[in-house]
């Protein structure tokens, strides 16, 4: 299940979202001939990403941050990239430039914070813009929980594209996550579970205020769960193979 867009248009430029994007590439870009040395990019780990066990030793704070623009592969880095995309644009929209950058920084430290307490004593690095992304999607999730989003279904050799709510894609999401958190082991590496699912609760916890000076539920009764522009449509293109017709022998 990989979301390839949402059906829900934003009001202004999202200057923010792209500056995010466009920051991680280009940090991936300029470390990724580190990937062929190991022990370099070890050291450049040491320097820039969250390792628990050193925030523990020397009481860091700034890996917090820098390890949410670090990544450890390139579909890594685009998958994060098109969670950015297709979520943080409309929160960017609701609350601003200013305050969604503050958002999106807050849920990142929230979401690596959460992650080093799980498992502080732990030696591997820990990367990626995921608990970040996450908070968008926490907040995405309370503002638009109706907004279609677009769903590429991968099942072996069988693929099709299908429109669903945001809640329930969001949803499935986050509950992968926390099936994650209980199923795997913080100090063994692989995904950061607990990042992700906290980053999705802060996001959430910080839209609150806005749903509440809204009107709480009286806020989703009047827009029903929908953004506050008409839809997007999208047209279905029809395909440039021909079709070929079996003639009876």
């Amino acid at each position: 299940m990989i979301p390839i867009r949402d059906h829900n248009p934003s009001n202004r430029f999202p200057l923010i979202t792209w500056i995010l994007i466009a920051i991680n590439v280009l940090v991936f870009i300029s470390h990724w001939p580190l990937f062929t040395d190991s022990h370099i990019l070890g050291r450049f780990y040491d320097n820039y990403a969250l390792i628990p066990v050193q925030v523990s030793v020397h009481a860091l704070l700034l890996p917090f941050f820098t390890s949410m623009f670090l990544h450890g592969s390139f579909l890594h880095l685009a998958g994060n990239m098109l969670f950015l995309w297709i979520f943080g644009d409309n929160l960017e929209d609701r609350l601003g430039h200013f305050l969604y950058l503050l958002f999106y920084l807050a849920a990142g430290f929230v979401a690596g914070f959460m992650q080093y307490v799980s498992a502080p004593f732990s030696d591997i690095p820990v990367v990626g813009a995921s608990g970040a992304i996450a908070g968008v999607m926490g907040g995405y999730l309370l503002l638009y929980p109706k907004a279609r989003v677009d769903i590429l279904l991968i099942f072996i050799i069988f693929f099709r594209i299908i429109s669903i709510p945001a809640w329930l894609a969001l949803c499935i999401w986050f509950i992968l996550q926390i099936f994650g958190v209980i199923g795997s082991d913080a100090n063994s590496g692989g995904v950061a579970y607990m990042a992700h699912a906290a980053g999705f609760a802060a996001g959430a916890v910080m839209v609150l205020p806005i749903i509440i000076m809204q009107g709480g539920v009286k806020h989703w009764s009047r827009t029903q769960g929908r953004p506050p522009y008409p839809e997007a449509r999208y047209r279905k293109r029809k395909t440039r193979i021909p079709s070929v017709k079996l003639r009876d022998k």
